[in-house]
Protein backbone atom coordinates (compact mmCIF):
# COMPACT_ATOMS: atom_id res chain seq x y z
CA UNK A 1 0.00 0.00 0.00
CA UNK A 2 1.26 3.47 -0.93
CA UNK A 3 0.91 5.08 2.51
CA UNK A 4 0.33 8.83 2.60
CA UNK A 5 -0.29 9.18 6.34
CA UNK A 6 -0.66 6.95 9.38
CA UNK A 7 -2.45 7.66 12.62
CA UNK A 8 -2.91 5.45 15.65
CA UNK A 9 -5.83 3.55 14.09
CA UNK A 10 -5.90 4.45 10.38
CA UNK A 11 -3.80 4.50 7.25
CA UNK A 12 -4.37 6.91 4.37
CA UNK A 13 -3.30 6.04 0.84
CA UNK A 14 -3.72 7.46 -2.63
CA UNK A 15 -6.73 6.20 -4.59
CA UNK A 16 -6.14 4.06 -7.68
CA UNK A 17 -8.26 3.35 -10.76
CA UNK A 18 -9.34 0.09 -9.07
CA UNK A 19 -11.10 1.93 -6.23
CA UNK A 20 -14.31 3.00 -7.98
CA UNK A 21 -16.46 0.48 -6.11
CA UNK A 22 -15.31 1.87 -2.73
CA UNK A 23 -16.42 5.37 -3.72
CA UNK A 24 -19.66 4.12 -5.27
CA UNK A 25 -20.57 2.29 -2.05
CA UNK A 26 -19.72 5.32 0.09
CA UNK A 27 -21.73 7.74 -2.05
CA UNK A 28 -24.71 5.37 -2.28
CA UNK A 29 -25.57 5.72 1.42
CA UNK A 30 -28.32 8.35 1.84
CA UNK A 31 -27.13 9.18 5.37
CA UNK A 32 -23.58 9.85 4.15
CA UNK A 33 -24.92 12.08 1.38
CA UNK A 34 -27.47 13.88 3.60
CA UNK A 35 -25.65 17.22 3.81
CA UNK A 36 -24.21 16.99 0.29
CA UNK A 37 -27.08 16.02 -1.99
CA UNK A 38 -30.03 15.56 0.35
CA UNK A 39 -29.36 11.81 0.31
CA UNK A 40 -29.26 11.28 -3.45
CA UNK A 41 -26.43 8.88 -4.38
CA UNK A 42 -23.74 9.86 -6.85
CA UNK A 43 -24.27 7.96 -10.08
CA UNK A 44 -21.67 5.18 -10.50
CA UNK A 45 -20.73 6.41 -13.98
CA UNK A 46 -20.02 9.89 -12.58
CA UNK A 47 -17.64 8.36 -10.05
CA UNK A 48 -15.95 6.12 -12.65
CA UNK A 49 -15.73 8.68 -15.46
CA UNK A 50 -15.28 11.98 -13.60
CA UNK A 51 -14.67 11.86 -9.85
CA UNK A 52 -12.05 9.11 -9.66
CA UNK A 53 -10.04 10.31 -12.68
CA UNK A 54 -10.11 13.82 -11.16
CA UNK A 55 -8.85 12.51 -7.83
CA UNK A 56 -5.99 10.65 -9.52
CA UNK A 57 -5.10 13.67 -11.68
CA UNK A 58 -4.85 15.74 -8.50
CA UNK A 59 -1.92 13.65 -7.29
CA UNK A 60 0.04 14.61 -10.39
CA UNK A 61 -1.06 18.25 -10.18
CA UNK A 62 0.12 18.51 -6.54
CA UNK A 63 3.11 16.11 -6.76
CA UNK A 64 1.31 13.56 -4.58
CA UNK A 65 1.54 15.89 -1.58
CA UNK A 66 -2.09 17.00 -1.61
CA UNK A 67 -5.39 15.54 -2.73
CA UNK A 68 -8.06 13.12 -1.63
CA UNK A 69 -6.97 9.94 0.19
CA UNK A 70 -8.60 6.59 0.97
CA UNK A 71 -8.74 5.79 4.70
CA UNK A 72 -8.49 2.22 6.00
CA UNK A 73 -8.52 0.82 9.52
CA UNK A 74 -5.15 -0.63 10.48
CA UNK A 75 -6.94 -3.43 12.32
CA UNK A 76 -8.56 -5.46 9.53
CA UNK A 77 -8.07 -3.00 6.66
CA UNK A 78 -11.70 -1.91 6.29
CA UNK A 79 -12.28 1.10 4.04
CA UNK A 80 -13.91 3.80 6.18
CA UNK A 81 -14.04 6.70 3.69
CA UNK A 82 -11.77 9.47 2.53
CA UNK A 83 -10.00 12.60 3.76
CA UNK A 84 -8.81 15.50 1.68
CA UNK A 85 -6.15 18.12 2.04
CA UNK A 86 -6.07 20.04 -1.22
CA UNK A 87 -5.98 23.57 -2.64
CA UNK A 88 -8.83 25.04 -4.60
CA UNK A 89 -8.38 24.42 -8.33
CA UNK A 90 -7.23 27.98 -9.06
CA UNK A 91 -6.31 28.88 -5.48
CA UNK A 92 -2.98 29.51 -3.81
CA UNK A 93 -0.88 26.41 -3.19
CA UNK A 94 -0.12 27.37 0.41
CA UNK A 95 -3.82 27.15 1.39
CA UNK A 96 -5.71 23.86 1.44
CA UNK A 97 -9.16 22.54 2.19
CA UNK A 98 -9.54 19.94 4.92
CA UNK A 99 -12.46 17.58 4.41
CA UNK A 100 -13.71 14.03 4.84
CA UNK A 101 -16.52 11.66 4.00
CA UNK A 102 -16.93 8.59 6.20
CA UNK A 103 -19.05 5.45 6.07
CA UNK A 104 -21.73 5.27 8.78
CA UNK A 105 -19.89 2.39 10.46
CA UNK A 106 -17.02 4.83 11.15
CA UNK A 107 -19.16 7.60 12.64
CA UNK A 108 -18.78 8.47 16.31
CA UNK A 109 -15.43 6.73 16.70
CA UNK A 110 -13.23 9.84 16.65
CA UNK A 111 -11.69 9.06 13.25
CA UNK A 112 -12.51 12.47 11.75
CA UNK A 113 -10.75 14.27 14.59
CA UNK A 114 -7.81 11.83 14.72
CA UNK A 115 -6.98 12.04 11.03
CA UNK A 116 -7.76 15.73 10.65
CA UNK A 117 -5.38 16.50 13.51
CA UNK A 118 -2.66 14.48 11.78
CA UNK A 119 -3.37 16.19 8.45
CA UNK A 120 -3.01 19.62 10.06
CA UNK A 121 0.33 18.57 11.51
CA UNK A 122 1.50 17.33 8.10
CA UNK A 123 0.21 20.49 6.41
CA UNK A 124 2.13 22.83 8.69
CA UNK A 125 5.29 20.82 9.42
CA UNK A 126 5.98 18.96 6.15
CA UNK A 127 4.03 20.58 3.34
CA UNK A 128 4.71 24.27 3.99
CA UNK A 129 1.07 25.34 4.07
CA UNK A 130 0.18 28.73 5.48
CA UNK A 131 -3.52 28.11 6.12
CA UNK A 132 -6.05 25.27 6.13
CA UNK A 133 -9.79 25.85 5.77
CA UNK A 134 -12.97 23.79 5.85
CA UNK A 135 -16.57 24.45 4.88
CA UNK A 136 -19.75 22.68 5.91
CA UNK A 137 -23.43 23.34 6.20
CA UNK A 138 -24.40 25.42 9.24
CA UNK A 139 -26.68 22.59 10.41
CA UNK A 140 -23.97 19.90 10.16
CA UNK A 141 -23.19 19.93 13.87
CA UNK A 142 -21.07 16.76 13.74
CA UNK A 143 -18.57 18.28 11.31
CA UNK A 144 -18.65 21.62 13.09
CA UNK A 145 -17.76 19.90 16.37
CA UNK A 146 -14.76 18.24 14.72
CA UNK A 147 -13.52 21.56 13.32
CA UNK A 148 -13.88 23.23 16.71
CA UNK A 149 -11.95 20.37 18.41
CA UNK A 150 -9.14 21.11 15.95
CA UNK A 151 -9.05 24.74 17.21
CA UNK A 152 -10.17 26.00 13.81
CA UNK A 153 -11.89 29.39 13.92
CA UNK A 154 -15.28 30.18 12.43
CA UNK A 155 -14.42 32.94 9.98
CA UNK A 156 -17.42 33.36 7.69
CA UNK A 157 -20.89 32.31 6.69
CA UNK A 158 -21.37 31.25 3.11
CA UNK A 159 -24.43 31.00 0.89
CA UNK A 160 -25.81 27.61 -0.03
CA UNK A 161 -24.72 26.66 -3.56
CA UNK A 162 -27.62 26.54 -6.04
CA UNK A 163 -27.26 22.77 -6.52
CA UNK A 164 -27.79 22.22 -2.77
CA UNK A 165 -30.95 24.27 -2.27
CA UNK A 166 -33.09 21.15 -1.72
CA UNK A 167 -30.81 19.77 1.02
CA UNK A 168 -32.21 19.78 4.55
CA UNK A 169 -31.06 22.93 6.34
CA UNK A 170 -29.98 24.72 3.16
CA UNK A 171 -31.88 27.82 4.24
CA UNK A 172 -29.25 28.30 6.98
CA UNK A 173 -26.33 28.37 4.54
CA UNK A 174 -22.84 27.22 5.30
CA UNK A 175 -19.90 28.11 7.48
CA UNK A 176 -16.18 28.43 6.88
CA UNK A 177 -13.51 27.58 9.45
CA UNK A 178 -9.81 28.37 9.15
CA UNK A 179 -6.56 27.80 10.98
CA UNK A 180 -3.21 29.36 10.10
CA UNK A 181 0.17 27.82 10.78
CA UNK A 182 0.73 30.41 13.51
CA UNK A 183 -2.60 29.61 15.18
CA UNK A 184 -1.84 25.88 14.97
CA UNK A 185 1.59 26.38 16.57
CA UNK A 186 0.00 28.34 19.48
CA UNK A 187 -2.85 25.91 20.19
Amino acid sequence: MDTYLETERLTLRRFTAADADLLIELDSDPAVMRFLTGGTPTAPEVIRESHLPGIIAGYERWRGDLGLFAAHEKDGGAFIGWFCLRPERQGPLDEAELGYRLRQAAWGRGYATEVSRALLSKAFTELGLRMVWAETMAVNHGSRNVLEKLAMTLTDTIPTPPDMMTVEGSEHGGVRYEITKEQWERR
